[in-house]
């Protein structure tokens, strides 16, 4: 870097070398560990030095480290075992077992995530004998887990846990009965109904007093479930304990049960009296069945949260906006997120009235009192704004507009419509002639379809009410827009998730949200990730470019099912979207008829910070060759799962193909190539690591949910 100085007209030559330390290891914070220690620290004495600088080394993750393959690994855990205190291998499901065996050379480590890993009974035995300062642990529970397995070194380790987070993918209390020093449990099930071979999963436990939990001392409980019975079974027989004692100190119980009808839990009421008592709570998220009005406001009187979550609880609806508003909570200003997913009173009906929508008056309220709020879900609800002539309301944008400090938003697609689009409905149902009246069908109120020509006038503005949201935003980076009546084709959460969304095409507002409003998106420069689902009224996709051309940081992009479902009509939009998101590092892709060929390649291709693609299409194609071409060019891509049409052979062909090529490369690759429609696709997906399935899998709810506590 040359420095010229007009004055002296002298110039410096500055290197490296002759900045400062401290700039230095804020650079050097930004390289990868395994790069860091294996390669910068061997460029000259004074990087080795900064390199080994506990600062860098004390908190390690390779859990991005994809490129990373078990030699590279097992040489920076080496260099790393003196100086690591906190290490996360959390998905690293590439490395082999015998790498794990390395962790316990890292002897001063009080953190270990070793989630998604290869990681045996014994092994994991071995390794909690080795880590004497361990306090907090996070790992999976699989099958021909047993306590019996593990040395007394080992439980004598658990007994000092204070932290944490086991995976169940098999029916078992982990090693929960050994923690009885337990501050924090996070758990998350996922366990299958039934095996692969069809054989139902017995949930029965063996239940004595040396293995049920009694979380003596435990402050914070989150527990997240995939569907299924067997999940909701387990999940009681956590919290049997609980039936008879509630944890003191208890300020953090959070629940996340999907589907329509949570398993009932009649401790529940004991439950939120007990966190009445000290008022230091800081989250909840119960089931919608688990709490009425009256238990309710006994849980949040006098407390002041940080996190709440009332997804789908439509009957407590009131009593939450009047704890929020009237005083039912000491300090509102200390929320930072909520969750009112379904909050409505009715999830859908032909015939909505004005209690069953979002009321801007009272969301300008919450808006005031809980001014803090970072993360906000309002999904699976409604708002129907009139004419501005017709009542003169403002619209719930304005009111929206007035949380200053949110990061991340969820809202539905009709929340965005300013009116006009009921005008031009009226105006488009009316007959030419009265000849006609007979014959023609009256429309049904909120039931209307979707046709071309019954968008917004041109001459007024649709993104109105949009623009004016937005310009209240300037530090959000997570938006979400869904349409009602939006359910992924994907099986594992399509069940549950039909069980309680309308049908498509039910909300006309809903319909008049298209390319205009995706536009208006582009006032947001700090977007970073963004989430566009069930929008019929996306025609073109030109709104899409638009904001590709001024969100240049956009990483996360999640589109499905835009504008007609019969045919794509947005993929020239599309591929000179693709072609501007220089920055995008995944892509999720859902449309019903997707034609993955080489010009939607080739623009992908200019994705070259992809890492990555999930593409699904129950009719939809794929070229072969064109894929091989992509997965050449885009050297970082290590996760390429392609639901589509066509046959199982051509599936597995080009599975095998990409698999064969670049594993080499990239030891973490994962390629699933496989016909959307066959009856075998829900083994296929249960075979994906997990954290790349909750990637793929349109987790519609998880905006709002605090990630440090649980990723609900």
């Amino acid at each position: 870097m040359a420095v010229h100085d007009e004055d002296t007209m002298s110039s410096t030559s500055v290197g490296m070398s002759d900045l400062s330390d401290e700039i230095l290891l804020c650079i050097l914070r930004h390289v990868p560990v395994c790069d860091l220690v294996l390669n910068v620290a061997n460029v000259c004495h004074k990087l080795h030095t900064l390199c080994h600088d506990k600062t860098l080394l004390s908190t390690v993750s390779l859990s991005e480290e994809y490129l990373a393959d078990d030699l590279l690994v097992r040489h920076a855990l080496r260099q790393l075992a003196p100086h690591v205190q906190s290490l996360s291998l959390n998905g690293c499901y590439w490395l082999a077992g015998s790498t794990m065996e390395l962790l316990s050379r890292c002897r001063g480590v009080t953190h270990l995530d070793v989630t998604g890993c290869r990681l045996t009974t014994p092994r994991l035995s071995r390794l909690l004998s080795s880590l004497p300062l361990l306090t907090s642990l996070a790992f999976d529970v699989t099958a021909g887990f047993t306590l019996a397995r593990l040395s007394s070194e080992a439980v004598d380790s658990l007994n000092r846990l204070s932290e944490l987070r086991q995976t169940l993918l098999t029916p078992s209390y982990g090693v929960v009965p050994c923690c009885a020093q337990l501050r924090k449990l996070m758990l998350q099930f996922d366990i299958p109904d039934v095996t692969k071979e069809g054989v139902g999963v017995c949930c029965q436990l063996m239940v004595g007093q040396s293995s049920v939990p009694h979380y003596q001392q435990l402050e914070e409980f989150t527990a997240r479930l995939a569907p299924g019975e067997v999940n909701q079974t387990l999940l009681l027989l956590y919290l049997a304990v609980f039936s008879v004692h509630v944890p003191k100190r208890l300020r953090v119980f959070l629940v996340s049960i999907p589907g329509p009808n949570p398993a009932h839990w009649p401790a529940a009421p004991s439950l939120a009296q007990s966190l009445n008592r000290r008022g230091d709570l800081v989250a909840l998220q119960l089931p919608r069945s688990w709490l009425d009005a009256s238990s309710l406001k006994a849980a949040l009187e006098g407390n002041s949260p940080k996190h709440l979550s009332f997804s789908r609880c439509s009957a407590l609806r009131p009593q939450v906006f009047q704890s929020l508003l009237e005083g039912g909570v000491e300090d509102a200003a200390q929320l930072l997120s909520l969750n009112l997913s379904g909050i409505n009173q009715v999830v859908y009906s032909e015939c909505r009235s004005a209690d069953d929508h979002l009321v801007p008056w009272t969301m300008s309220r919450l808006a005031v009192g809980c001014f803090n709020i970072k993360h906000l879900n309002l999904m699976h609800t409604h708002y129907h704004h009139e004419t501005p002539n017709q009542g003169g309301e403002a619209h719930l944008c304005a009111s929206l507009a007035k949380f200053r400090h949110l990061c991340s938003l969820t809202l539905p697609a009709c929340a965005l419509s300013d009116g006009l689009i009921s005008q031009q409905v009226s105006k488009n149902n009316s007959p030419s002639s009265a000849l006609f009246l007979g014959f023609k069908k009256s429309p049904r109120v909120g039931f209307q379809n979707y046709r071309p020509g019954s968008g917004p006038s041109p001459s007024g503005d649709s993104a109105a009410a949009l623009k004016q949201l937005l310009t209240g935003f300037p530090l959000l980076e997570t938006l979400e827009l869904i349409g009602p009546g939006f359910v992924s084709a994907l099986p594992r959460l399509e069940p549950c998730g039909r069980a309680h969304v309308e049908p498509r095409g039910m909300c006309a507002w809903a319909q008049g949200v298209g390319d205009a409003h995706v536009a208006a998106l582009e006032a947001l420069p700090r977007l970073h990730r963004l989430t566009l689902a069930g929008l019929p009224g996306v025609l073109k996709g030109t709104g899409l470019v638009q904001l590709a051309g001024q969100c240049r940081d956009l990483k996360v992009l999640s589109l499905a099912n835009l504008g007609s479902l019969k045919i794509m009509n947005y993929t020239p939009a599309l591929l000179d979207t693709l072609k501007q998101c220089t920055q995008l590092q995944e892509l999720r892709l859902e449309q019903p008829y997707l034609n993955a060929d080489a010009s939607f390649f080739n623009a992908l291709s200019c994705c070259s910070r992809l890492r990555r693609l999930c593409l699904i299409s129950r009719r939809g194609t794929f070229d072969p060759s064109a894929t091989e071409t992509f997965m050449e060019r885009c050297c970082h891509v290590v996760m390429c799962h392609m639901f589509m049409g066509g046959t199982l052979v051509a599936c597995r062909t080009l599975q095998k193909v990409l698999q064969d090529r670049f594993s080499v490369d990239r030891p973490a690759l994962s390629v699933v190539v496989y016909p959307l429609q066959h009856e075998d696709l829900p083994s296929v997906i249960r075979d994906i690591p997990l954290t790349l399935l909750d990637r793929i899998t349109l987790f519609q709810s998880h905006v709002a949910q605090p990630p440090h506590l649980s990723p609900l």
